[in-house]
């Protein structure tokens, strides 16, 4: 079946389309493997001393996505002290996350979860990471505590939104726009866009713009005013392929329940 019909089927009329990209999913695995497979990760990250590291999900079947896409959620980990339910605390990694609203799917929210949380409801137990290198992670974090990430913000969401503009924003976007913002040191956002159209190649999603207007029309949360006569998004992969080319990550794998981590 060609890719344009899947995405009319699963894209544009599945109300799940893109889950990765939202907060609650129904659950799919039993939840001692989600558990299992999310100590898996982090206990990946952590061997390679990731004190932040980029983290990303499968939100839906893979044969529903276009070519170069190969996952459908990335966020921000950082290692954390986290407050436990009895009021203790135990150290971990938080995930900073930027989801499509529920109830509003033109719209977005920063939350923050774990491990668990994030792959709760994933149709498949596998995970993107990027390790960023050391001084960036350093730098990834002191944007957090100073609030880049929330500056950063804007809640105004579209799937596949155009990474070199400011009118929408999917979570992709968000974390190249705080990855941008830790490499230069600003929060201005004109300064950052200039310098992801310089420096950073999206991923183009070739579909016609007769079928991405039909998305535009008939489901919330893909807007198409922000690109031209091509469509590009951000995606985990163009990250990868960006802090890579720029010497900014010590190591980008894929990783499944009980198997070895892949180089990308």
């Amino acid at each position: 079946m060609k890719w344009t019909h899947i995405l009319i089927s699963c894209l544009f009329i599945s109300k799940a389309a893109f889950a990765g990209s939202q907060q609650h999913n129904k659950q799919t695995f039993p939840a001692e493997d989600v558990s299992a497979f999310a100590k898996q990760v982090e206990h990946y990250a952590a061997g390679k001393g990731a004190r932040a590291f980029i983290i990303a999900r499968i939100g839906q079947d893979k044969k529903t996505l276009p070519k170069g896409v190969n996952f459908t959620h990335s966020a921000l980990a950082i290692y954390s002290e986290i407050a436990l339910d009895n009021g203790e605390t135990a150290k971990g990694y938080a995930i900073y996350n930027l989801y499509q609203n529920e109830k509003n799917k033109n719209k977005s929210s920063l939350v923050t979860d774990y491990p668990v949380d994030f792959f709760w409801g994933v149709p498949e137990l596998t995970a993107g990471i990027i390790i960023p290198n050391s001084d960036l992670q350093t730098r990834l974090i002191e944007a957090v505590i100073n609030g880049d990430n929330v500056k950063l913000h804007n809640e105004n969401y579209s799937l596949i939104s155009n990474p070199y503009t400011t009118k929408y924003q999917n979570c992709n976007e968000h974390l190249l726009d705080v990855i941008n913002s830790a490499i230069y040191q600003t929060t201005d956002k004109q300064l950052l866009k200039a310098s992801t159209k310089a420096y950073f190649k999206p991923q183009q999603i070739k579909i016609s713009r007769a079928k991405l207007a039909m998305g535009d029309l008939f489901m919330a949360g893909i807007s198409t005013d922000d690109h031209g006569s091509k469509v590009y998004t951000t995606t985990f992969s163009s990250i990868a392929r960006y802090l890579s080319f720029y010497d900014l990550a010590s190591d980008a794998i894929t990783i499944s329940y009980n198997q070895q981590a892949q180089k990308m």
